[in-house]
C-alpha cells in the first residue's frame, strides 16, 4: 500500500482504499453517508451509477409520481422537513429533499457519480472487498449495499415486442421527449406506478388501453396542499412536526396485526375499497373486472381518489386480462382481445427477488450473492449474508414493508451497521495487518430466517389468495417483515457477536502481541455469547 492521507484513506495494490464503500445513493446510500460521518467515519465512498442522487426518485419521474406514505413519515428523522408541500408529496419534492440532505450533511466529496459496481470480490487473505466499477477500481473493508429492490426495472419477454414499431418504455426510464398527444397508448400493469400513470395521461391521449392481468384493491387517497400556517408552525416549534411524525407512525403500527396475525379483520377496509370504486364506477361488468377476488392486503394496498374516475373515461379501455404477444402493432391479450397501440408504456414492476446486483458479488467461497441466494433470498436480520463477511446490506430480505415507511426500517438497519462497524473497531479491525472481519454463521442466518418465515405464515400476504411480488420463484415472502417497525427496531439495535465468527488476518510480527491479545478477547467475547434469540417477536 501507498499514499495515505489523515483519514486512512490509500491506496493498495493500485486500487483506491477505504474503510467502507458504500453502493447506491438512494435514500438507504444517502442515510448511510450521514450515518457514518455522524459516527465519526470519513474514509468511505458512496458509488453511484448515475450522474444525480435519488435512487428510485430519481429514476421514476412520470406524470404523476408520488409517494403513498405521507411525506412527514417518509423523510429521515435526523433530517425533518418542515416544508413538505402536500401531505402526500410528488416526485419532485421527494428528490430536492434528497438532494438538500446530501448537502446539507456534506455527502457530495464522498460520492462517485458514474461509478456502476461491475463486481464485487471478497479477498479471503486481505480480508477486504476489491470493488470494480466502470470508472475505477476500489478496495474497502466493509461494503454497504443500497442498491434498493426498487432500482432494476422488470420488463416481460413477450413474443412479438422486437417488431413493434411504435415507442416502447419502462414506467422508470420515462421518455419524456415523446409526446403522448393524440397518440393510442398500451399501459401494461395495474401496479402502483401505472394507478398514477394512467389518471396523468388519460386526458392527453386520443385513446388509454389498461392491461390487467389482476386487479389491485384501491383506497382513497388523502391528500392535500399543506398550508403555509402548517409549515410556519413546524419551523417555529419543531416539536410539531415530531408529534405529528409520531401520530403518523403509531396509527400504522396498530394496523399491523390485521396483516399479520388477523387477516379476517380486514373485511372493514375490503368495503371501503368496494364503496370507493362504487361512487366512481357505475357500469356493473367495468365493476366486476375491477373487483380483486383475494382478501385485501395479500397485494399492495393501492391508494389513489383518481384511477377510478380516469378508467370511466369514454376514452379509456380496460382489457382484463395479461398481454400474450404483439403483431405489429396490434398486441394481443390472453383471451384474445386485440388493441391497436402507437407506444407502450410498461408498468410491470422491478427485479426484487432476484435483484441484478447479487449476480455482480462474489463471497468468500467464491460463490456469487445469487448462487448463495437461489433457493431464496436470507439475511441474518435483513442486513448480513452467510459466506460474505464485512459486507451488509439495506433493505435487505424481509425488510419491506405492507403500510409504513420504508425510512423507518432503512433506520434501524443504519443503528446495525453504525454497531457493526463499532464492533469491528473494538476487535481490531481498523489497523493495516490486523484487519478483522465479522462472517455471520450460517446456522445464525438459517434460524433468523426460519423464525421469520415461521411467522410469515399467518399473514395476508401468504395466506390471501393472491400471487404477490413479495413471494419468490419457489412462492416464499422473501420481501416483507412480518411485524411491527418497533419490533424491527428492537432486533437490530446492536450485533450480536455469538450470530457471526471472527475472522482475522495473519498478523504483521510487530504487530502481533497486539492481535493476539484482541483475538483472545474476542474468542472470550463470542464463547460467552448467547444463541440467536428465537422468542415469540424475534428479539433478544
Amino acid at each position: 500500500m501507498s499514499g495515505m492521507d489523515g483519514h486512512g484513506h490509500g491506496r493498495e495494490h493500485g486500487r483506491e482504499h477505504v474503510r467502507v464503500a458504500v453502493i447506491g445513493s438512494g435514500f438507504g446510500g444517502l442515510g448511510a453517508a450521514v450515518r457514518l460521518r455522524r459516527e465519526g467515519i470519513t474514509d468511505f465512498v458512496v458509488l453511484e451509477r448515475a450522474d444525480s442522487v435519488g435512487g428510485t426518485w430519481r429514476d421514476n419521474s412520470y406524470p404523476g409520481c408520488a409517494c403513498d406514505v405521507p411525506s412527514h413519515l417518509y423523510s429521515f428523522s435526523f433530517a425533518p422537513n418542515p416544508d413538505w408541500p402536500r401531505t402526500f408529496s410528488g416526485q419532485p419534492a421527494i428528490r430536492a429533499y434528497l438532494e438538500h440532505v446530501t448537502d446539507t450533511f456534506g455527502l457530495r466529496p464522498h460520492i462517485r457519480f458514474g461509478h456502476e459496481v461491475l463486481m464485487m470480490r471478497w479477498d479471503n487473505e486481505e480480508l477486504h472487498w476489491e470493488i470494480d466499477t466502470s470508472a475505477g477500481a476500489f478496495t474497502a473493508d466493509v461494503v454497504v449495499s443500497a442498491t434498493g429492490p426498487l432500482s432494476d426495472p422488470k420488463t416481460p419477454d413477450v413474443p412479438g415486442l422486437d417488431g413493434f414499431p411504435g415507442k416502447v418504455f419502462h414506467s422508470a426510464r420515462w421518455d419524456h421527449d415523446y409526446d403522448l398527444s393524440g397518440k393510442r397508448v398500451a399501459m401494461i400493469g395495474t401496479g402502483a406506478s401505472a394507478i398514477q400513470i394512467v389518471p396523468a395521461i388519460a386526458p392527453r391521449t386520443e385513446r388509454l388501453t389498461l392491461f390487467q392481468r389482476t386487479p389491485p384493491w384501491v383506497m382513497p387517497r388523502t391528500d392535500r396542499a399543506i398550508s403555509s400556517l402548517e409549515r410556519r408552525l413546524h419551523r417555529q416549534l419543531p416539536f410539531t412536526q415530531a408529534a405529528r411524525r409520531g401520530l403518523l407512525w403509531g396509527i400504522r403500527e396498530l394496523q399491523v396485526s390485521a396483516f399479520t396475525k388477523r387477516p379476517h379483520q380486514l373485511g372493514l377496509i375490503e368495503s371501503l375499497a368496494k364503496a370507493n370504486m362504487a361512487r366512481s364506477i357505475k357500469d356493473p361488468v367495468l365493476r366486476a373486472k375491477l373487483t380483486p377476488s383475494y382478501r385485501i392486503g395479500c397485494k399492495r394496498i393501492l391508494l389513489s381518489s383518481e384511477y377510478y374516475p380516469a378508467l370511466a373515461r369514454p376514452d379509456v379501455d380496460l382489457v382484463a386480462s395479461g398481454l400474450k404477444e404483439i403483431r405489429g402493432s396490434v398486441l394481443v391479450a390472453d383471451d384474445g382481445t386485440e388493441t391497436e397501440a402507437d407506444a407502450i408504456i410498461f408498468g410491470t414492476g422491478f427485479h426484487v427477488t432476484d435483484m441484478p446486483i447479487a449476480d455482480r458479488v462474489v463471497g468468500a467461497d467464491g460463490q456469487t450473492l445469487a448462487d448463495t441466494w437461489k433457493g431464496g433470498m436470507q439475511a441474518l436480520r435483513g442486513a448480513t449474508a452467510a459466506g460474505f463477511p464485512n459486507w451488509m446490506t439495506i433493505i435487505g430480505p424481509n425488510t419491506g414493508l405492507g403500510n409504513s415507511s420504508m425510512i423507518l426500517m432503512i433506520e434501524s438497519q443504519l443503528n446495525y451497521m453504525a454497531d457493526y462497524l463499532r464492533q469491528l473497531s473494538l476487535l481490531g479491525g481498523g489497523g493495516r495487518g490486523g484487519r478483522t472481519a465479522l462472517a455471520a454463521r450460517p446456522s445464525a442466518v438459517n434460524q433468523w430466517n426460519r423464525h421469520v418465515q415461521a411467522r410469515m405464515e399467518r399473514t395476508v400476504w401468504n395466506t390471501g389468495g393472491c400471487t404477490s411480488w413479495y413471494l419468490d420463484a419457489q412462492g416464499r415472502n422473501t420481501t416483507v417483515w412480518p411485524g411491527t417497525t418497533g419490533e424491527f427496531r428492537r432486533a437490530t439495535l446492536t450485533v450480536d457477536l455469538a450470530e457471526y465468527e471472527v475472522v482475522r488476518v495473519r498478523a504483521r510480527e510487530d504487530q502481533a502481541p497486539r492481535v493476539a491479545a484482541a483475538a483472545a478477547s474476542a474468542a472470550a467475547v463470542t464463547t460467552a455469547g448467547t444463541a440467536v434469540a428465537a422468542d415469540g417477536e424475534g428479539e433478544r
